[in-house]
């Protein structure tokens, strides 16, 4: 099971981290969608919101590479994921297989790491011993 949390946290880094330095590098050519989808994309990226979501994609990549702070790298990239699914289901069909498999390692490594968010839940341990 580690072996196979590796790989999974390794390919979601891998994806993240590459987008997120073409968003800024552009070494992959990126062309419009077409219709609305490419509508929405090309306003996100007039008003540099892809300058920022590229951000958050290579700190979560950068983090699920290393290894530190998966439990993080997974938090930023949960709303992310579920705007890139609602995307490709609202807008732009034909992307979506990259985004099925995004979600679904997403959702694995929640699982494999699911002690550190265990308290989300649940609540802190209760260590009272009386003093403040």
């Amino acid at each position: 099971m580690k072996t196979v949390v590796l790989i999974a946290r390794l390919l979601l880094g891998l994806v993240f981290t590459i987008f997120g330095l073409n968003a800024f590098l552009h070494f992959i050519p990126m062309t419009p969608p077409p219709g609305d989808a490419g509508v929405f994309a090309g306003l996100l990226f007039k008003y540099g919101w892809f300058d920022f979501i590229g951000m958050l994609y290579l700190i979560a990549g950068v983090l699920l590479l290393i290894g530190r702070y998966v439990a993080v790298a997974l938090t930023i990239l949960g709303p992310i994921i579920v705007v890139i699914l609602l995307f490709h289901i609202t807008l732009n069909p034909q992307g979506i297989g990259l985004a099925l498999v995004v979600a679904l390692l997403e959702v694995f490594l929640i699982y494999a790491y699911w002690s550190h968010f265990r308290s989300i839940y649940h609540g802190p341990p209760n260590h009272h011993n009386g003093s403040v």
